[in-house]
């Protein structure tokens, strides 16, 4: 992973440190368990529980150091309720392609359970839009190639 700052809000950045504490703590110790119970059965080739959990161990410890990763990374903070640019935080209503949009600009992580489309700071369209303000169009190549437009209606803070 980058070492670029992820823009997250205080509760979101709540929400993933108590998730990284579960894991590391009551979650591990769950996966252990479940080994260990698996391994007991016997024969190791052909036991499905305990390759079901060494799976599920290793989704957990990538999610671990994902997390860590994240975490470490973070930058924190409220979006000004009066912001009037496309900024980290924003959730921003535009045109592009003809279609109008309604998205945020920051991390899937800081959405949360949002059904939002969440772009990255990072991304073709991020990077194209950050600073714009409403009524202005950029442009940004798509991975496709295409050149796309996107004129900007209006940015809002982002509130989970």
């Amino acid at each position: 992973m980058a070492d670029q700052a992820t823009w997250l809000t205080p509760q979101a950045h709540e929400r993933l440190t108590a998730e990284l504490a579960h894991l590391l703590s009551d979650g591990r110790a769950g996966i252990v368990r479940r080994i260990e119970a698996a391994r007991s059965e016997g024969d190791l080739r052909e036991n499905g529980g305990y390759h079901a959990a060494r799976e599920e161990q290793a989704k957990m410890e990538g999610r671990i150091a994902q997390l860590k990763a994240l975490l470490a990374n973070a930058q924190v903070g409220e979006v000004p309720p009066d912001a009037t640019t496309v900024v980290p935080g924003v959730v921003v209503s535009a045109t592009m392609a003809g279609r109008a949009r309604k998205f945020l600009i920051g991390s899937r992580e800081a959405a949360g359970t949002t059904d939002l489309d969440v772009f990255s700071e990072r991304s073709p369209l991020g990077v194209a839009i950050l600073g714009a303000s409403p009524g202005e169009t950029r442009t940004f190549t798509a991975p496709s190639g295409k050149e796309v437009s996107v004129a900007i209606e209006s940015v809002e803070p982002f509130t989970a």
